[in-house]
């Protein structure tokens, strides 16, 4: 009887066993609890509270990339700084480049700002393209899409329950879509400055002008000379919003607003960067109520 009793609860445990899915962001983790419900569990390696390109790979990250079925990226360079010493150290064929497990969304997004050529001289770039393709609402249905095929051939057994919440997520996504777009019209006369060219995606999808960044390139912090230079164009282009990070410093934003008339806008990257954007809807209202208002 014991045995009976032990196989039966090997069986159950098996036949209920969720699919261990590491994300690199918060918001690829939510999308992943849409698609895969109460058949994954989802782990975070990356605070939003932190510059996405440079978080540390704390020991800490080694059990939750060992231990994972799946694992889902960014990609376009955004992990290349901390996410190849943890795969290197976690020792998981499942998740690594070109295995089954691993999920780089990148490969659903037509990049933006393609580099012709990489060189030091034009800063951090990277060379797919911009890898901030996430603040975008519209990216995220053919993102929800490539882990819901992921997560079909993982575990095909419950093939169908993905394709069902897949389905019942992009309708909803879409509805919600409808009425962002519309909201986003009042924005269509906007010009702004950002830090970084962290916001390039839907500034260029609602045709938003981008006048210039405060860094001069990529990952160069900037100088007193492109400071003023920048000043007297967002003068000459009558330009009073500055899109600001929450992990950059602000003290170069808030004086160029001071010289400027403009006004510093903290717009989050991900969700749970700044308070209020607990879910992807809020993460995107908040983007759009600071852009636009």
């Amino acid at each position: 009887m014991k045995k009976i009793v032990l196989i039966t609860m090997f069986l159950s445990a098996a036949l209920f066993a969720k699919v261990n899915v590491a994300v690199t962001y918060n918001y690829l983790g939510e999308i992943t609890k849409e698609v895969g419900a109460d058949n994954v569990k989802v782990v975070v390696l990356a605070s939003p509270k932190f510059d996405p390109h440079f978080i540390v790979p704390k020991p800490s990250l080694l059990p939750k990339v060992h231990n994972a079925d799946m694992l889902v990226i960014n990609g376009a360079g955004l992990e290349i700084g901390w996410l190849p010493p943890l795969l290197r150290s976690a020792n998981n064929s499942h998740v690594i480049s070109g295995a089954v497990g691993f999920v780089d969304v990148s490969r659903t997004v037509d990049l933006l700002d393609k580099p012709l050529s990489v060189s030091r001289a034009f800063g951090d770039v990277h060379p797919q393209g911009n890898p901030h393709f996430s603040s975008d609402p519209h990216n995220i249905i053919p993102i929800a899409m490539l882990i819901a095929k992921k997560l079909q051939a993982i575990d095909s057994k419950n093939s169908a329950k993905y394709q069902s919440n897949l389905e019942s997520f992009i309708s909803k996504w879409n509805s919600y879509l409808a009425q962002f777009d519309a909201d986003m019209q009042e924005c269509k006369t906007k010009k702004v400055v950002q830090y970084h060219k962290l916001y390039r995606y839907i500034l260029g999808r609602y045709n938003i002008e981008s006048v210039g960044t405060i860094e001069p390139l990529p990952g160069v912090s900037p100088s007193s000379k492109h400071t003023i230079e920048l000043i007297d164009k967002m003068r000459e282009n009558d330009v009073n919003i500055i899109l600001q990070d929450v992990y950059h410093e602000q003290k170069t934003a808030k004086f160029i607003a001071s010289k400027s008339n403009a006004t510093v806008r903290v717009i989050p990257h991900d969700i749970g960067s700044v308070e209020g954007t607990d879910s992807l809807e809020n993460l995107y209202n908040t983007i759009k109520d600071r852009l636009c208002h």
